[in-house]
């Protein structure tokens, strides 16, 4: 049974109270209408409260625009959210619009936008301390024949573990193969409370386990590290049948903003297919300054040096790319 809070009626009056309107997705998301995201004038506190409250407890917010907006308008409003500015660390590809550094433009036709990016369960930014609070996608052109990103409801994974299962994964931390950033595998999500479980299936070198009733650590060996992996995209994929993931599907000029710290996403295997199959597919993608550090507990540092000699002596302790490939026979592109 599905634990994804309903849209809080408070929050829904607020912004009915300022000409908008929420409405639930089913199983987790919801869709606005009527607030204007080209107004260049920033919306009342309170009405930005309440949408990143909602954006908090159902992962993601789908803006049906009924007109055009901008590149400058999606960007703008993208800075509502979290930190309140973007933190852009992505390249930038030649069909960017006025080459803007803050819009990493996506597509399936490497002419129009880089392709094969996010194929696997992955939350954004898993490679700084303070990981991006929120992501935002203004889709550009959906392809015709399908192509959009399925989102995974944190919380509610956590709450379908098994008992034994949260109190181990509890007591993980994961650390990026690019950079040696250490994030926890579960976490207090700051607005909405619910413990949550994080993890980047295509960017993580290794994976420390503080020792149950010990102070030590150990870093999981090469079985142990794959069997979490194939367990944690598990539990989001079967999120499909178990109501708290869903394959959402894109309509022009869509503006998605995601809790970054509340779903995970991954792109369907139907975006990464050639354009002459689907049709052509762009989006433009933000990512907005996180509001702290997401930092592991049990007193490990923020970032360690992947890149230097295993600290613990065992285990998995791997740098570069795309990190510890836990199967061989998926696409794993950040």
């Amino acid at each position: 049974m599905s634990t994804i809070p309903t849209i809080d009626p408070k929050n829904s009056a607020i912004i009915q109270k300022f000409g908008g309107d929420i409405t639930a997705l089913s199983p987790l998301g919801a869709r606005v209408k009527g607030i204007d995201l080209s107004c260049q004038e920033p919306p009342p506190g309170e009405l930005i409260q309440a949408l990143e409250v909602e954006m908090a407890n159902r992962g993601f917010l789908v803006f049906q625009n009924e007109k055009q907006i901008t590149e400058g308008d999606f960007l703008r409003v993208s800075c509502w959210w979290g930190g309140r500015e973007l933190h852009s660390t992505h390249g930038v590809h030649p069909a960017t619009p006025g080459g803007n550094r803050h819009i990493f433009r996506l597509s399936n036709d490497p002419v129009h936008g880089i392709p094969g990016v996010g194929p696997q369960w992955h939350n954004d930014g898993s490679f700084i301390t303070d990981t991006f609070s929120h992501s935002g996608y203004h889709i550009i052109r959906p392809a015709e024949n399908g192509g959009g990103t399925e989102f995974a409801h944190q919380g509610a994974a956590y709450d379908a573990l098994s008992d034994q299962l949260q109190s181990f994964w509890s007591r993980l931390s994961s650390v990026n193969s690019s950079s040696g950033v250490v994030h926890p595998l579960v976490h207090e999500h700051t607005i909405s409370r619910r413990k949550s479980i994080w993890l980047h299936l295509g960017m993580t070198g290794a994976v420390i386990e503080k020792l149950a009733n010990e102070e030590n650590f150990r870093l999981l060996e090469a079985d142990e590290l794959k069997k979490l992996c194939h367990q944690y995209n598990d539990i989001l994929s079967h999120g499909l049948d178990n109501g708290y993931t869903i394959a959402f599907e894109y309509q022009e000029n869509d503006c998605v903003f995601i809790d970054n710290l509340a779903v995970a996403h991954r792109a369907s295997t139907a975006a990464h297919m050639p354009a002459e199959k689907q049709g052509l597919r762009i989006m433009h993608r933000s990512t907005v300054r996180g509001v702290k550090d997401f930092a592991p507990g049990f007193g490990l540092p923020l970032v360690l040096d992947i890149n230097g000699p295993n600290p613990l002596g065992n285990g998995v302790w791997q740098s570069g790319g795309v990190g510890f490939r836990w199967d061989d026979g998926i696409p794993m592109q950040n």
